[in-house]
């Protein structure tokens, strides 16, 4: 069976008459013109409509099917191949776990035919990223395989537990290599799992794919390994680049860090503080207020990994009807955070809804949509009708981070009352001491 990755419909039909299969050279004729280069898989969701090619210069170009008279198979391809270093760099070295969950940050790609593949040794991770071998001795492995809007809480589990576990192993660091998109609640939830872990742990990822001249994987995947090296602090961080230049990290902190751009190289951004650091070849710069707990000994840590899945975050909207809000509150939730206006509020008809959750067992807490700024709920009479309702106040901490907060809190604490306690805790950062300016 011809291998046909993505192609379905007119397109495949064309494909299927030549005999090609993904990784052939094919002739394209065009009526009087034609092109030649490799046949490369799609995305299956992509049209059916187009026959992708990548030409010798190694850019890919698209032909509508409609301008296709012909195809014709030149030459069959050959399998990809990696052949490893023969030894393997970085012996001698202190040793960095890189724990990959599917992110395309430490992967490969076959250039020929455009398709990536996952570095699961240190001999790849070093062809990819030779400057790794002057770093450190690298241990990486795959934990999961997902795209990261498909990580959910049973995989925050399995990654905590894989993290205890290297560096109980004694390594210097490690580096979870992981897709952005969910970056924020990942590290957030690690903060809380991993809280009071003896190293350095820094979760990275990459905006633009390795197989692009502006990709920021590089900078990225190097500044985190010298820093897993060499940083004499520990905690759970986000490390990606800190402006739109390829010459600069911010390190911040897992509970206050957030998304703010959908491609952007420096699309991360610390929400109400500043970065804990910024890396840069010259060094690692400290600029936080309140400077992280220095490494520790391996002996004392012990993780806490277990999240209770059955957490909502909601989104306040003008017309939320108590309708509404009774369907997701009813689903068999046991806790709810909220995303409310200004300093803290939903509407009123909604405020009899969540009584009824909170003295069924479960734990409501509100934050704001304001990206700055604290919430007080004992301003209006909303607000402390809430209060009186038995919603939990969460001052500053990011919407994202207080829902792994709260997923972790369940799991880990008897009852809904300890829960309560335990979210106006400040245990990962996740809560400021003072309001800063916004920038």
């Amino acid at each position: 069976m011809p291998d046909l990755s993505g192609y379905r419909g007119p397109s495949a039909k064309l494909l299927t008459e030549a005999g090609a299969s993904i990784g052939d050279v094919l002739e394209i004729q065009m009526g009087t013109e034609s092109i030649k280069g490799t046949l490369v898989p799609r995305y299956e969701h992509n049209d059916d409509k187009h026959i992708v090619i990548k030409l010798k210069s190694g850019y890919n170009v698209g032909i509508s099917v409609d301008k296709v008279s012909k195809v014709v198979r030149v030459a069959k391809g050959e399998a990809p191949k990696f052949i490893a270093p023969k030894q393997a760099a970085g012996k001698g070295l202190p040793e960095v776990a890189i724990l990959g969950t599917g992110g395309t940050i430490a992967s490969r790609v076959d250039y020929r035919t455009g398709a990536v593949h996952p570095a699961t040794t240190a001999e790849e991770l070093y062809s990819l990223f030779p400057e790794l071998s002057e770093v450190a001795s690298i241990k990486p492995e795959i934990v999961v395989s997902v795209y990261s809007e498909n990580l959910e809480p049973n995989h925050w589990e399995a990654i905590a537990k894989r993290v205890s576990e290297v560096v109980a192993k004694g390594v210097s660091g490690v580096i979870l290599t992981m897709g952005t998109d969910t970056m924020g609640y990942t590290a957030a939830a690690l903060s809380f799992a991993l809280r009071g872990i003896p190293v350095p742990l820094f979760v990275v990822g990459s905006q633009r794919s390795s197989d692009r001249p502006s990709s920021d994987a590089f900078l990225n995947l190097i500044g985190a390994a010298t820093m897993a090296v060499q940083a004499n602090f520990s905690g759970v961080f986000v490390a990606m680049h800190a402006d739109s230049s390829d010459e600069t990290l911010a390190v911040h902190l897992g509970t206050r860090v957030r998304k703010n751009h959908t491609s952007a190289r420096d699309a991360f951004e610390s929400m109400g503080i500043e970065p804990v650091a910024f890396w840069s070849r010259k060094g690692t710069e400290m600029v936080a207020h309140e400077p992280p707990t220095p490494r520790g000994k391996t002996g004392s840590f012990a993780a806490k990994p277990k999240f209770d899945p059955r957490v909502a975050l909601v989104k306040f909207f003008p017309s939320m009807s108590k309708e509404y809000l009774s369907a997701i509150l009813g689903s068999g939730l046991h806790g709810v955070v909220f995303e409310g206006t200004g300093l803290g509020h939903i509407n009123s008809k909604n405020i009899e809804v969540v009584r009824k959750f909170v003295a069924g067992g479960g734990v409501a807490c509100m934050t704001s949509q304001c990206l700055w700024g604290r919430v007080d709920m004992n301003v209006y009479d909303t607000g402390r009708d809430l209060l009186k309702a038995g919603v939990v106040p969460l001052e500053d901490m990011l919407p994202e981070t207080a829902l792994a907060k709260l997923m972790w809190a369940l799991a880990n604490f008897k009852s809904p009352e300890g829960t309560m306690v335990a979210m106006q805790d400040n245990l990962a950062g996740e809560i400021t001491n003072r309001t800063i300016q916004r920038r």
